[in-house]
């Protein structure tokens, strides 16, 4: 297994533009520390984000993870290149005459994956425990290494994603046309969930409990947006008479949906390179 993941990482590091894009992508991650120094000062309203308690333990768990969500889109152009570059370059028809089966360049992508994840997970925890011990009002240990499931959260939404990516990597060969495939679906499960949502079962409980299972809405679940937790900004709800009650734990039913995804994905990626005449 060491010897195919220092495969993959080799072939991404040599890549220029996976190497810049990946590099991008960490340096992206840092930069959610400059939100502490955003301030609006108009007249009678003033605003310091980082006064507001965003960076305070344990909120900031719930919110470095959602913020940090957003970013993985950089990772995604990488992991779908990766493999879009295994047909441009021939590397794949070479790894499999010099011996390495296909179920072996599956899981050589696939420790690739986890190790993006991995390493995405545990620079999020070390930004953020220096962004809390830095601005929260809370330091104590039982506060600060509380509501960690986030963490967890994310590294499993990152394995969804790119296991995803690294799919329609394999479906489509094209990275162009793997990427347009992918805002193509987010955009068939927004219309189908509104269409449940407006339509079919005006009731939310029942299209909630039927989008839950579809892949991206599943993996958007596992991380609710955090702003609305913020005591300012339930404060103005209450003032405009909206008393928005939202659950944003982290449910082991949530994790397991994104789980099953993840390892379809990987048997269908399988499926499809074993089936495919190289």
């Amino acid at each position: 297994m060491k010897r195919l993941l220092s495969i993959e990482l080799q072939k991404i590091w040599m890549n220029k533009a996976s190497r810049v894009l990946t590099l991008t992508y960490f340096i992206l991650l840092s930069f959610i520390a400059l939100i502490a120094s955003i301030k609006f000062d108009i007249g009678f309203f003033k605003l310091h984000l980082a006064e507001m308690g965003i960076f305070n333990f344990p909120y900031i768990w719930h919110f470095n993870t959602y913020v940090a969500a957003f970013l993985k889109f950089f990772l995604a152009i990488v992991i779908v290149s990766m493999m879009a570059n295994e047909y441009s370059y021939g590397t794949l028809k070479q790894n499999l005459i010099d011996g390495m089966s296909k179920k072996e360049f599956i899981l050589s992508k696939f420790l690739t994956v986890l190790v993006f994840a991995f390493a995405s997970t545990v620079y999020v925890f070390v930004m953020s425990l220096l962004l809390g011990y830095s601005f929260s009002s809370y330091t104590e240990l039982s506060i600060v290494f509380s509501n960690m499931e986030y963490l967890l959260a994310f590294f499993i939404k990152l394995i969804g994603f790119f296991s995803f990516c690294l799919f329609l990597g394999i479906l489509v060969k094209r990275s162009a046309f793997a990427l347009g495939f992918l805002l193509v679906w987010n955009i068939i499960e927004g219309v189908a969930k509104g269409i449940l949502v407006f339509k079919i079962f005006p009731d939310n409980k029942i299209a909630d409990y039927i989008t839950q299972f579809f892949p991206l809405e599943s993996m958007s679940n596992l991380i609710i947006e955090p702003f609305s937790r913020l005591s300012v900004i339930k404060t103005i709800g209450t003032q405009i008479g909206v008393d928005g009650i939202k659950d944003y734990g982290v449910h082991f039913s949530s994790i397991l949906i994104v789980l099953v995804w993840s390892l379809l994905f990987m048997l269908f990626s399988y499926k499809l390179l074993k089936n495919r005449d190289l």
